[in-house]
């Protein structure tokens, strides 16, 4: 469960683990409710356990896996409920969010944000993506400087993820293709001052997202 380097990229094992780990819950190598036990990943990586236990902290912060006391690390389930649940609440407060941030936009952040996404362009293998995706939300998100807005973007973020990855394993380069132009649409709308225009971008993106959960999860 290996996660290819990019050319001239080198990782620490902390950050090593992490993506091998992220890229097999992904592709579905590592299945819903799978225990990870640090001595075994540390043995099968061949790293020594704490940047394991590094870098399954990082994972539970993404979403994708929970840290229960008793049973250790788990990658988490599935429950249309709950996504659907997610969903509402992201469509209630990212587009009034989406349109503070426009108007708050700093150039160092949007150039930020171009940035991401021009490496988001070039076709990074699933793991590279996903990480770079999560990237760019956290700094679109705090673009509105509304920290308490922003925690709980986050927050709901983190907990779409495992469904994301899902719509990613349903459609494979088809979602991830749509993201990428829903991105660049959105930065144009940012450039353009166009909160309202950017509003409706993300409840889009939303509806066609959550669909393709749907999709995989019956």
């Amino acid at each position: 469960m290996e996660a290819q380097l990019m050319p001239g990229e080198r990782r620490t094992a902390h950050q090593m683990v992490r993506d091998s780990l992220r890229l097999a819950i992904l592709d579905g190598t590592l299945r819903a409710g799978s225990r990870l036990v640090q001595a075994d990943v540390a043995t099968r990586l061949n790293v020594s356990t704490t940047p394991v236990r590094e870098a399954l902290r990082d994972l539970a912060s993404e979403g994708l896996i929970r840290l229960d006391a008793h049973r250790g690390a788990i990658v988490r389930e599935t429950s249309l409920h709950e996504v659907r649940e997610i969903y509402l609440l992201r469509r209630l407060i990212e587009p009034e969010a989406v349109s503070i941030a426009v108007h708050a936009m700093e150039p160092e952040v949007l150039a930020a944000l171009e940035q991401l996404q021009a490496e988001m362009d070039k076709g990074p293998d699933l793991g590279r993506w996903v990480a770079l995706n999560r990237e760019f939300h956290r700094l679109f998100n705090g673009a509105a400087r509304l920290d308490r807005l922003a925690e709980i973007l986050n927050n709901l973020d983190d907990n779409a993820a495992v469904y994301v990855n899902l719509a990613l394993r349903a459609a494979h380069t088809d979602h991830r293709d749509a993201t990428n132009r829903h991105h660049q649409r959105l930065l144009e709308a940012c450039r353009d001052g166009d909160g309202e225009g950017a509003a409706k971008l993300v409840v889009e993106h939303l509806q066609q997202t959550l669909a393709t959960i749907e999709s995989g999860l019956r």
